[in-house]
């Protein structure tokens, strides 16, 4: 019975990185020929019809809900309860700035869009650099409270306080996320790259997920 909600939880995981890995796609794929400081204002950003950013946010609830299911499942490996309580608080913590990150790149982005689109081409770009910032203080903040959870995780598996063995610590999705970063950084100037890179958390989740739960069947 444990082992079959252990299966839900990752098959909720991966359909929550399709879901949110797909918004992020929709919303940037495109020409990566970019004018401005940010290289995600791009041709191909300028051309993508709204219709895309509605659809990238409305993938992100379900997709960041299916997300949490998973994560929450990973204090079944937990030894002991208080640990599980922290990741617990750390967890919820950590999901909420998932869509308000998620929401002020689609905001702007399809700001520049429908800029482009009504007759603005030529403030877009300085309207769009201006927005991003006066608010770009959101993006180190988001990712400060998203981060402790991943490296609390880190922190039980190398040190025993899960049933995993300590090496599976170097599994951690942070550690997938730079190796795919890195990747990235190799791959030319394409729609693909920009997809790519805008959806590098969705993908090591999708990694990282599976090698978890499988590897954690194991020892339930």
């Amino acid at each position: 019975m444990k082992n079959t909600r252990l299966r839900r939880a990752l098959i909720c995981g991966l359909t929550g990185c399709l879901f949110f890995g797909a918004g992020d796609w929709l919303m940037i794929f495109g020409d990566a020929a970019y004018a401005g400081r940010l290289t995600w204002l791009t041709r191909g950003a300028a051309a993508i019809p709204l219709w895309r950013f509605s659809l990238s946010m409305a993938l992100a609830f379900p997709g960041i809900v299916l997300y949490g299911i998973a994560l929450f499942a990973l204090e079944e490996f937990i030894r002991e309860e208080r640990e599980q309580k922290v990741f617990h608080f750390l967890n919820i913590f950590g999901l909420t700035p998932w869509i308000a990150l998620h929401l002020f790149y689609v905001m702007i982005l399809a700001l520049f869009s429908w800029m482009h689109g009504n007759g603005f081409e030529s403030e877009a770009l300085a309207v769009s650099e201006g927005l991003f910032s006066q608010l770009s203080w959101l993006v180190p903040v988001c990712e400060a409270v998203m981060l402790p959870v991943f490296l609390y995780w880190f922190y039980l598996q190398v040190t025993g306080r899960t049933v995993f063995p300590g090496w599976m610590a170097f599994t951690s999705v942070l550690l997938i996320f730079a190796l795919l970063k890195g990747l990235s950084l190799l791959m030319p100037e394409s729609a693909f790259r920009l997809g790519f890179t805008n959806g590098l958390m969705s993908e090591s989740m999708a990694i990282w997920f599976p090698i978890t739960f499988m590897q954690g069947e194991r020892h339930v």
